[in-house]
């Protein structure tokens, strides 16, 4: 994704944070627990900033596991949200490329569903001049599971109607989840770094209406303007609607997760 045309997309969930904060997917237990294992230690009392918080759905995760959070986000009406859904939670404004934090002071730094937004030239190392010796940071994102027919046939009619490019960062950081996990690390810019990859499947079941509002909420659907991205949806809640005729449909994602390791 260019610089131009990250800023414009990013600013877009501004206008539309309370639908993101009541449709968005959160995460499974096993991405946390995936974090703990690669990094070597709990969650429970570690100092974690997490970077490009939106509405704060991994930023209460954290807090369940008793970590020190603090929220980073740069966008006005996110901030809004958060402190609404959050209101006890450390709140800064800023963003992955230029940290609002001294040299070492934080154990863990996560980015879930914003990594994407940085410019890796500039985010890995603020990452790392942030982290206290051996430390971590991790980069996640729920993607879409194309294994799952429907969900392959939806992305499709995603992709026609809004362009290749400009989906790119629906799922994932852009990339397409590739089995190359070595392009992937290349791709986030932390070849050469301490790093681990996995790939954790979950599911949610929810009604059409959120399953709708979901896709509403991505940056794809928000640039476009309200009645073209209302006559897709409509069309896919008369497809859908079909299809799962009791209301509800399985979501079905594959969690992308990365842990770099800062040196001892």
């Amino acid at each position: 994704m260019s610089t131009a045309s990250r800023v414009p997309r990013a600013l877009s969930f501004n206008a539309a944070a309370g639908q993101y904060a009541a449709n968005r997917p959160s995460y499974p237990p096993s991405v946390l627990d995936s974090v703990e294992e690669i990094a070597g230690r709990p969650l429970a009392g570690a100092r974690v900033a997490d970077v490009g918080a939106g509405t704060g759905i991994a930023t209460a995760l954290l807090l369940e596991r008793r970590a020190d959070v603090i929220a980073v986000e740069p966008g006005d009406g996110m901030a809004v949200q958060l402190r609404r859904t959050l209101p006890g939670v450390p709140l800064v404004r800023g963003d992955g490329n230029a940290l609002p934090f001294a040299d070492a002071s934080c154990d863990l730094l996560t980015f879930a569903q914003s990594w994407h937004w940085t410019d890796p030239e500039r985010s890995v190392p603020e990452a790392m001049r942030v982290l206290r010796p051996g430390g971590a940071l991790a980069l996640w994102w729920n993607t879409d599971a194309y294994d799952v027919p429907w969900i392959a046939a939806q992305a499709k009619r995603v992709e026609r109607h809004c362009g290749a490019e400009i989906v790119g960062d629906k799922n994932s950081m852009g990339i397409g989840r590739p089995d190359d996990d070595a392009e992937a690390a290349r791709l986030t810019g932390v070849t050469g770094l301490d790093w681990t990859r996995r790939q954790l499947r979950w599911s949610r079941v929810v009604p059409l209406d959120t399953h709708l509002a979901n896709i509403g909420s991505h940056s794809a659907f928000l640039i476009q303007g309200a009645e073209r991205a209302a006559e897709f949806l409509a069309d896919e809640r008369a497809r859908l609607a079909a299809a799962f005729p009791d209301g509800t449909v399985e979501e079905t994602y594959v969690v992308d997760l990365l842990v770099v390791r800062s040196r001892q």
